[in-house]
């Protein structure tokens, strides 16, 4: 399943992608479902049952959208709906930094002992096609495609061989990087946390649409259109499982927090010469399986 969050007119609703181009509104078909996906990850069962009793009308569905009639409740075009985050204000944004072979490389740095965890304010986050916004003294920002885990329910401790139990599924995400910041401070948090920095989505799928633990997956950043990151998952250093393993030791997960699992080599910072974002640019993420995350950089100004 590919979950999300909408708008289609002025009320946040959940809903479900059944392709590309059409949704099916969660609570229209289900009024009885919880309005968030933070309640809804311990029903998705019940989602499920919503999915799979819709998806057979998806044939007559698209033959309507593609002749411009209007579509029946619960169905509406994902092209005339607005896509938020598919987390809306996680507890938390965990991220991992240096969990990539080849981004270790890059940097002719040992491979770490243990996943190096940091946080980004869950502030940040960026819609699908939301602007990164750059304020002008900002001038070393860098992009960062990532694979994110979004957690499902709550635990602390959980052993590795039952981290997949907790994983609602995965989801794009861009870690915008503020490099000065990052780099002056000698610490991740203030660098990692502008707003507009944590570009997420289009939407979550469910692990039973991946390979286990989303092994194996491609991932890419493209910089107007050119090629800057291009790696698999088979090449994290620390995989799925052992990072909820690790960021829950002392600290529990709840549902809907993010789990950023690292970025591979290519990032702007590394390369001869640097290369860093601009207003005019669009960046887009794309994670096998999953899809492509896609945001255009503008210069953000101060309201008079």
């Amino acid at each position: 399943m590919r979950l999300i969050n909408f708008t289609q007119g002025p009320d946040l609703r959940p809903g479900l992608a059944l392709s590309k181009a059409v949704g099916v509104d969660l609570l229209a078909a289900d009024p009885s479902l919880p309005d968030n996906w933070h309640a809804l990850f311990p029903l998705l069962e019940q989602v499920r049952a919503v999915y799979d009793s819709h998806l057979g009308d998806l044939g007559n569905v698209e033959k309507a959208r593609l002749a411009g009639n209007p579509l029946p409740v619960p169905y509406f075009s994902i092209d005339q709906a607005t896509l938020l985050t598919p987390i809306i204000l996680p507890s938390k944004i965990i991220a991992v930094g240096l969990n990539y072979r080849d981004h270790a490389e890059e940097q002719n740095k040992p491979l770490p002992p243990r996943p190096m965890l940091f946080s980004k304010a869950p502030s940040c986050l960026q819609i699908p096609g939301g602007p990164i916004q750059l304020p002008e003294e900002l001038t070393q920002v860098d992009a960062e495609a990532e694979l994110a885990v979004v957690i499902g329910k709550p635990g602390r401790r959980i052993p590795r061989e039952k981290a997949h139990e907790y994983i609602a599924g995965y989801t794009c995400f861009n870690d915008i990087s503020d490099r000065e910041a990052q780099y002056a401070d000698k610490q991740f948090f203030r660098g990692k946390s502008i707003d507009t920095g944590g570009p997420c989505g289009p939407w979550i799928v469910t692990p039973d649409e991946l390979p286990e633990l989303a092994k194996g997956l491609d991932i890419r950043c493209r910089w107007n259109g050119e090629l800057m990151q291009e790696s698999n998952t088979d090449q994290l250093i620390f995989p799925v499982d052992e990072l909820i393993a690790h960021a829950s030791a002392n600290t529990t997960l709840l549902p809907g927090d993010i789990l950023s699992t690292g970025t591979p080599g290519g990032v702007g910072v590394f390369r001869e010469p640097q290369v860093f974002l601009k207003p005019g640019d669009v960046v887009e993420v794309e994670v096998e399986g999953i899809g492509i995350l896609r945001n255009p950089v503008t210069r953000w100004t101060p309201m008079s």
